[in-house]
């Protein structure tokens, strides 16, 4: 079955080649990523369909923003995606893994922007690309880690989504090398339910971590003032 294209306000993402499909995670980390250091160079890790890369071209004046993927099929599908954008002259896609990137790469980036694979349990699904997409054997915390520490400028700051059960671990892993949070959101479902993903904004400077809670929906499709003011630049219907 032909997988529809998701449109936004401004840019269509085609993502029928790609394992993993648009989802709120890639759209809040996108909508919430700070950009108030004005970022020249951007990178996304990981990039999948590029939605995370569209979103920073949105929203900022970064003339370079770059994205890696390793999966074939999708880093075709990021490049087309990018080519048929308003900013196509900004946006670049490379076909790598991670840290051959880290090692071939002399530049630095004033941010590093990532949603990568969550599942570390051991089941897998018979679809390998889906497979490598969603577990977290594909990405580990420490190359995202390495990755940052390296790419990283002095004013960069690295801006992901987790699981909120890994929040600590990933922190307790980044500080051990001088990457400190800065500011973090933790995502519910309603109000009722558990965290279900922690935004996370790391740097080189040690700070009072600001901690916010965000609510998605009160009811079925009643989406709180807070979830549509941080995505109505993308969503059609906000």
């Amino acid at each position: 079955m032909a997988t529809e294209p998701f449109k936004f306000k401004q840019f269509t993402v085609n993502q029928n080649r790609c394992a993993m499909k648009i989802g709120t995670d890639g759209v809040l980390l996108g909508a919430w990523t700070s950009i108030n250091h004005r970022p020249f160079s951007v990178l996304d890790i990981g990039s999948g369909t590029g939605i995370l890369a569209l979103m920073i071209a949105q929203r900022s004046t970064a003339q370079i923003i770059e994205a890696i993927e390793i999966d074939a099929d999708a880093y075709e599908q990021c490049a087309d995606n990018f080519e048929n954008s308003s900013w196509s002259d900004r946006l670049f896609c490379y076909h790598a893994a991670l840290l051959e990137y880290v090692e071939e790469i002399e530049d630095n980036y004033d941010l590093i922007i990532c949603n990568p694979p969550f599942y570390s349990e051991d089941f897998k699904t018979n679809n390998t690309s889906r497979d490598l997409a969603r577990f977290n054997d594909a990405m580990p915390f420490e190359h995202i880690i390495y990755a940052a520490v390296n790419l990283l400028s002095e004013i960069g700051i690295l801006s992901i989504i987790l699981p909120f059960k890994e929040e600590e671990h990933f922190t307790s892993i980044a500080s051990k090398v001088g990457l400190f949070p800065n500011r973090r959101t933790h995502v519910k479902g309603n109000p009722e339910s558990d965290i279900k993903r922690s935004l996370l904004e790391y740097s080189f400077v040690k700070s009072k971590v600001e901690t916010l809670e965000l609510i998605i929906e009160t009811g079925r499709h009643q989406y709180t003032d807070d979830y549509i003011n941080l995505t109505k630049e993308f969503y059609l219907k906000m």
